[in-house]
């Protein structure tokens, strides 16, 4: 079998356009190769780095990004960083002012709102708050204040390859979409309203969004409870400090580290030792346990 000729570190870096590696002296057959994935027409990549994620499919594309183009709405998003729902998501690309928009398999082209792009991961997106309201046109409700609690979070530990948070904060998201026109401005509007700071995760908001949609009293996010001593036990998702009442999302983390489980269980302890009144919700229990979850919160309240 034939070796195969390698290829300039500087195409393998990146995906690159078929007609420049032809121009730089690469022959067809060893673009054909199957170390070389084909995203898009006329676009290819080394397999290595087809690793599926929105920052993946982003980099796959940016060859045909024209001057001006950027990737938005959910695209944008999860360039951000925000949970999206588990369905495959096409590429979305809004095309700069006065260009059409863009027409090609697993993209969808938009044309406006105008916004100046960001550089994100090497990569013009659109700015968190216009991201949001693009948003607005293609995810749910819940989803929509997701990526909104997401993007005004300010999360204790940070992240060291992203440290720049919040993404924007809630009082200028706010603002901006207060004072924008377009469409689905209303949906994005609603939806603002519903965000909250101090949220770490999308189960939270869902968690959040449910004791909203049972009228119950507004709960503080991420909030720091201290035993009868003022000693910190910890932080916890929803908490009413003056009802005495903490709902926490519990999550698969037995499952990954023993450690922190028991230190969780602890942690809950310690609180019900405080005097609080903990309700622990699972997965199950925001999907087919949801009867008896709403059971334990009115519960929780009527006492």
């Amino acid at each position: 079998m034939p070796r195969r000729v390698p290829l300039d570190p500087l195409l393998t870096s990146r995906a690159f356009r078929v007609a420049d590696a032809i121009a730089a002296g690469i022959g067809e057959n060893r673009l054909r190769s199957a170390d070389l994935a084909r995203p898009h027409h006329g676009i290819r990549v080394a397999t290595d780095l087809t690793d599926g994620t929105a920052l993946g499919a982003a980099r796959a594309f940016a060859p045909l990004l024209r001057p001006g183009d950027r990737f938005s709405g959910p695209t944008a998003a999860a360039l951000w960083g925000a949970p999206l729902p588990t369905a495959p998501h096409p590429l979305h690309v809004t095309a700069a002012p006065g260009l059409t928009r863009t027409r090609r398999p697993g993209v969808v082209g938009h044309r406006g709102p105008d916004g100046v792009p960001l550089i994100r991961f090497g990569l013009p997106v659109s700015p968190p708050a216009l991201a949001f309201l693009e948003c607005a046109s293609v995810l749910e409700s819940a989803d929509l204040v997701a990526v909104g609690d997401h993007l005004v979070l300010d999360p204790r530990v940070l992240d060291p390859a992203d440290p720049e948070r919040p993404h924007v904060a809630l009082g200028e998201l706010r603002a901006w979409l207060s004072s924008s026109t377009g469409r689905n401005i209303r949906t994005a509007r609603a939806a603002a309203a519903l965000v909250r700071e101090g949220v770490e995760s999308p189960r939270e908001t869902a968690l959040r969004l449910l004791v909203h949609e049972l009228g119950l009293p507004e709960p503080v996010c991420g909030y720091l409870v201290r035993d009868r001593e003022g000693r910190e036990i910890g932080y916890f998702d929803l908490v009413w400090p003056e009802l005495r009442i903490i709902v926490e999302y519990d999550g698969d983390q037995h499952r990954t580290s023993a450690y922190q489980y028991d230190r969780d269980i602890r942690r809950f302890d310690r609180a019900s030792e405080a005097g609080y009144r903990v309700i622990r919700v699972r997965a199950r229990g925001l999907g087919a346990d949801l009867d008896e979850t709403i059971a334990r919160l009115r519960r929780a309240f009527a006492n």
